[in-house]
């Protein structure tokens, strides 16, 4: 009877440790958006982006626009507009005992930035780049 007990435990810790490892880091990342959205920069976009190039190798490079227009002319326009929060946060403590007495001591600091693109990118009637500018800012 006490291997039954054992095989039930056993079961149980094997469930609970599936159900934790479902609900890691990978599991969140992969709901958040794709990493090449999270990654673009303004120096990829100095990089990668040029005159000639076609819509294929902007999706390519950069991903799918978040905003597509087209003027009377015919040509379109696609704008990339990113903003990021990066958070930071530091802290120390300290605590000490003497005899049955003790005493302890935190400090922390947090801070937040906020970074944004905007990427603009001009076509021609034949679907390439015919010019591009960006703004980029951090506060």
């Amino acid at each position: 009877m006490q291997w039954f007990w054992i095989a039930r435990r056993l079961l149980v810790a094997l469930g609970s440790a599936s159900v934790v490892g479902g609900c890691g880091v990978g599991w969140h990342q992969q709901r958040l958006s794709s990493a090449r959205d999270r990654e673009m920069t303004l120096g990829i976009v100095q990089k990668e982006i040029r005159a000639g190039l076609t819509q294929a190798e902007v999706v390519e490079r950069l991903g799918a626009p978040n905003i597509v227009t087209r003027d009377a002319a015919g040509k379109e326009t696609w704008v990339y507009d990113k903003v990021a929060t990066e958070a930071s946060y530091s802290n120390s403590s300290a605590y000490g005992t003497i005899l049955i007495l003790g005493g302890g001591r935190a400090a922390g600091a947090a801070s937040s930035t906020q970074r944004t693109l905007t990427v603009v990118i001009k076509f021609d009637e034949a679907q390439r780049v015919e010019s591009f500018s960006y703004h980029a800012s951090r506060f």
